[in-house]
């Protein structure tokens, strides 16, 4: 379910960069995690009486926080149930089939109960083997999940963890080309359990994995120009609802010809001199540039 996530991915575009969302989700409801393709793992030394990921407990049903946004209980979480007696925890939730490139961005909150007394752990890890991802295999084994992307708290520190909702952001790199990847979860923590010194109970909320837009895609996703190549006037075509706040042109050498700070359908280059001229537009969800021809 990505319904609660809508607002989430929408500021985050609009504040940050302009982009095309390749995967988000909400957790509105975990059970429903596996008609999208979402899977989980238990490679724990010992399963413990709740072995897998769940639907967030909030403070209204006793739990210990509500979700980042949207419902209270919206977001998914693990605990120190995932093993029995003190042994180590390798809990996993993997995405469906993504296909990266380098630059991709992905992005999620997390944290732990608000005053732990015992640490918790979590890392992001990424397989490039797509469908064929091979799980992981026992306590300390990764399967093909071999690229570790953020390790929330690797040293085990209680106070280490945060104790709000706090976002992290992995950029993509490393990959030749398009990569159909898997992404985990891996909720990771040695001498956990009931009767181990770390574990308590974690949250994430809010996954979401972006392309940012170069400023020429912007361009071309929001606007024409026409004709091109011109004699006298050149019409700006909005193709979305963008409200321009700036218009530049410059030639070639990068000197402004000619600059607008109000709504433009359409300008005058009668007057400049043939050749090549670069457009720039700024609007209130980012900025593009693209090239045109004067005859």
């Amino acid at each position: 379910m990505v319904k609660k996530l809508l607002s989430f991915s929408f500021l985050l575009v609009s504040l940050t960069f302009q982009a095309q969302n390749l995967i988000s989700e909400g957790f509105d409801t975990y059970a429903n995690l596996a008609t999208s393709g979402w899977t989980s793992t238990n490679q724990s030394t010992v399963i413990g009486t709740n072995p897998d990921w769940f639907q967030g407990n909030p403070v209204a049903s006793g739990g210990p926080f509500d979700s980042y946004v949207g419902a209270t209980n919206s977001y998914v979480a693990c605990n120190y149930n995932s093993t029995a007696g003190a042994n180590t925890i390798s809990n996993w939730l993997m995405t469906p089939v993504v296909s990266l490139v380098n630059g991709d961005v992905i992005t999620f909150y997390t944290r732990t109960v608000t005053s732990p007394a015992y640490a918790d752990r979590l890392q992001l890890r990424i397989s490039t083997n797509g469908a064929a991802s091979a799980n992981p295999v026992g306590a300390t084994g990764v399967g093909d999940y071999t690229t570790l992307a953020l390790d929330v708290n690797p040293s085990l520190v209680a106070s280490s963890y945060p104790n709000a909702w706090t976002l992290y952001s992995y950029t993509v790199s490393g990959l030749p080309t398009a990569t159909n990847c898997k992404i985990a979860f891996r909720y990771f923590v040695t001498n956990g359990g009931p009767s181990g010194a770390n574990s308590d109970y974690i949250g994430v909320d809010s996954f979401s994995v972006d392309r940012p837009l170069s400023s020429d895609s912007f361009f071309k996703n929001n606007f024409s120009l026409y004709p091109n190549p011109v004699n006298n006037v050149l019409n700006i075509s909005i193709k979305n609802e963008l409200s321009i706040t700036k218009l530049t042109i410059t030639d070639i050498n990068g000197r402004i010809v000619i600059s607008e700070s109000s709504v433009i359908n359409s300008l005058n280059v009668s007057d400049l001199s043939s050749g090549i001229y670069l457009v720039s537009i700024e609007t209130n969800e980012g900025k593009g540039t693209a090239k045109f021809v004067k005859n």
